[in-house]
């Protein structure tokens, strides 16, 4: 049993198990905890989120590149919330969002977002 004062309430149901908000990369992702020896509280981390298949994310649109664009105004102006630039990084299959919008008159597939 524990004695780490965070831990406990977190058993308790009084702080959530996942810090994360729902319309997060990390909803969902479990999360870990590293013990260096015996005694030890340990570390929490994120564990590891596995970008889904680009084949299995169905895409709603596509919209071309203008200038002055950037992968949180495309995410705000497709689903009016600027912190799902993830899901748009992800239908395209790239890690650094901005690749999204480094060439001019480039094709970004707009995936469907359920719930929204």
């Amino acid at each position: 049993m524990t004695t780490d004062p965070v831990q406990l309430l977190i058993d308790a149901g009084a702080i959530p198990s996942n810090p994360f908000a729902p319309d997060s990369r990390y909803a969902g992702v479990a999360l870990g905890r590293y013990v260096r020896h015996a005694g030890d509280p340990g570390v929490a981390y994120v564990r590891r989120r596995f970008i889904p298949q680009q084949r299995d994310i169905a895409v709603a649109a596509q919209t071309i590149v203008a200038a002055g664009a950037r992968p949180d105004l495309l995410a705000a102006q497709a689903f009016g919330n600027p912190e799902l630039y993830w899901r748009i990084a992800d239908a395209n299959a790239v890690i650094d969002p901005f690749e999204l919008t480094d060439t001019l008159g480039a094709r970004v597939a707009l995936p469907v977002v359920v719930g929204l």
